[in-house]
């Protein structure tokens, strides 16, 4: 049974599993769309849509939460002044995950994560 287990170990210890999310963020922030596996995608999500919806506040607060997970000053400069605002009336659903298919050497599902453009 799987009562209260949530969460994906993606054959990771803890650190690592937190280091994979904050890089795949980082690229996701910097160049807006990342290829990827479903599983490391739908891992990626909720800790992207997280840091969107922190870096909407735009305080001083928020920058230094922010600055915990994103360690590169140019990503962290473009999520608060460029990303963040552009979601400022959206209540949510910053990502869109693109099934591709599988990967040909071990037939393992992938996927494109990307954020989604404002179509307002």
């Amino acid at each position: 049974m799987r009562h209260l287990s949530s969460g994906r170990k993606l054959n990771r210890h803890s650190s690592s599993r937190i280091a994979l999310a904050r890089s795949q963020a980082t690229a996701l922030f910097k160049h807006g769309r990342i290829k990827t596996t479903i599983t490391k995608a739908k891992n990626l999500q909720p800790f992207v849509e997280k840091l969107i919806t922190t870096a909407r506040r735009g305080d001083l607060h928020s920058r230094r939460l922010i600055a915990r997970d994103i360690q590169d000053k140019e990503v962290q400069r473009k999520l608060m002044s460029e990303i963040a605002p552009s979601f400022a009336t959206r209540p949510g659903g910053y990502t869109r995950i693109y099934r591709l298919g599988t990967r040909r050497g071990d037939a393992v599902q992938e996927a494109f994560i990307e954020l989604v453009k404002d179509e307002g």
